[in-house]
């Protein structure tokens, strides 16, 4: 049969011979059922072997800064996913522990006779991979199910900037843009009875329970839908006009649905096309939606340093070693940013708007980071505190747009050098008055004040 997935969104991760048994798919950062070009191709495998077909998800107790917000989140989305598999007749086990672990021995004790993951550009997901790859006896592949062109296919190498990576990938994306194919009721699996045990499972994450869930997002598909459908009709319109000011509603709300894959990249671009609204508005949010995010799973993947000084270019990792010694008018500790206890009533707005919704506006985040820069002994510490409070309280913390943003802000990463001032040598500054020539600062000031 034809494939139904372009094959070079799959990457063989080992050269094993296919064996007889069910299909798996280890599911990780696509956690969706519509528009999944890795379930499609598991799928696809199956039907060609009548196979059975079972979805697997590992949920480690401790995954870097996420808390009970982001768990909270990731968990109700996939009851979701588990209810809808269960109308396609497809099993979905929840596993808990190392996938390095578990991943292993719930494929052994299946009898698996191949697995598909999706990719991830991320150190510790590759990583589970490459424990998994080392051991396991049967066919693997990651189907790239995120980008709309695939990572790998796009470059093979750091892109310096959206400049470098946009052509590349305008000349492929026609070829991938396309509508997909539904994912069908399989046929070669027994009725599926059992259900995951959700409190069970809850009980045995080892997470800080401290930050709650927000109520301004609702996980799942259905909920990421809902955003999309309520953004094309209401904000699309405003969009180049209003998304740098934080005080219009013209942002689109997607990122937690698109960091966990509640909602597929290529999806939004379809519907987004199909609609009427404004080009210039259309055009500025594909190329957010299209060459920015995909210009950060490039960088993560290729820069293994994406979350240190040593992921810096060259250029900005000498600037800024040439200013360590420069005075700081302000210096902060960690728990002082946490809590949006310094001078600065816009920094602390943005803080705050962080910490109750779960979001922070995007204009503001590259504020945010900048000051974290300006007020810290160093650039390391700086890049430190600003991930950590971004993978605390952002329900889109832990990807690679943040760990890009942060290094754009703090380490001039895609951009080129300025003019050279203390402390910032010669990365880009932001600064109080700026934002107030963009925006009303006083209205976001008293909308987020403590």
């Amino acid at each position: 049969m034809a494939s139904i997935t372009d094959k070079k969104r799959i990457y063989m991760l080992n050269k094993i011979q296919a064996g007889n048994g069910p299909v798996l798919y280890w599911m990780s950062r696509d956690q969706r059922v519509n528009d999944n070009w890795a379930l499609l191709f598991a799928q696809e495998i199956a039907f060609e072997r009548r196979a059975s077909l079972q979805v697997v998800f590992c949920l480690v107790p401790r995954f870097l800064d996420a808390t009970m917000r982001q768990y909270e989140f990731m968990l109700n989305g996939l009851k979701e996913l588990e209810h809808t598999l269960k109308m396609l007749n497809i099993p979905f086990t929840l596993l808990a522990g190392k996938p390095e672990e578990e991943i292993t021995r719930f494929t052994e004790n299946i009898g698996a006779g191949a697995v598909v993951t999706d990719f991830s550009p991320l150190k510790i997901q590759r990583t589970w991979k490459e424990a998994v790859r080392k051991v396991i006896n049967v066919p693997f592949c990651e189907v790239d199910a995120h980008n709309i062109v695939p990572c790998r296919e796009v470059s093979d190498k750091q892109e310096f900037g959206a400049y470098t990576l946009r052509p590349k990938i305008y000349r492929q994306l026609d070829s991938y843009l396309i509508d997909f194919p539904h994912i069908q009721k399989h046929p070669f699996n027994e009725p599926v009875d059992e259900s995951v045990n959700w409190e069970n499972e809850r009980r045995k994450l080892k997470i800080d329970t401290g930050v709650g869930e927000v109520e301004r997002f609702r996980p799942g598909e259905s909920a990421a839908k809902r955003m999309l459908n309520d953004f094309i009709d209401m904000w699309l319109k405003s969009y180049a006009d209003s998304r740098n000011d934080p005080n219009k509603n013209a942002l689109s709300n997607l990122s937690p649905y698109l960091h966990f894959g509640q909602i597929s990249a290529q999806r939004v671009v379809l519907e987004v096309q199909k609609s009427r609204k404004k080009k210039q508005s259309r055009d500025a949010f594909l190329e957010e939606l299209i060459v920015r995010r995909e210009l950060s799973d490039n960088y993560c993947f290729y820069n293994e340093g994406y979350d240190s000084f040593e992921g810096f270019p060259a250029w900005a990792q000498k600037t800024l070693n040439e200013h360590r010694a420069d005075k700081r008018d302000y210096l902060y500790i960690v728990d002082e940013f946490e809590q949006a206890r310094t001078h600065d009533p816009l920094w602390n707005a943005a803080q705050i708007e962080m910490v109750t919704t779960g979001k922070m506006h995007g204009y503001m985040r590259m504020y945010w980071a900048k000051k974290i820069l300006e007020w810290t002994e160093t650039p390391e510490e700086a890049q430190a505190i600003a991930i950590y409070l971004n993978d605390r309280y952002e329900l889109d913390g832990r990807d690679p747009n943040g760990y890009t943003g942060i290094a754009w802000s703090i380490g001039g990463v895609h951009d080129r050098a300025w003019a050279e001032r203390p402390v910032f040598g010669k990365i880009r500054y932001m600064n109080y008055n700026g934002a107030k020539r963009k925006f009303d600062v006083d209205a976001y000031v008293t909308k987020f004040k403590d």
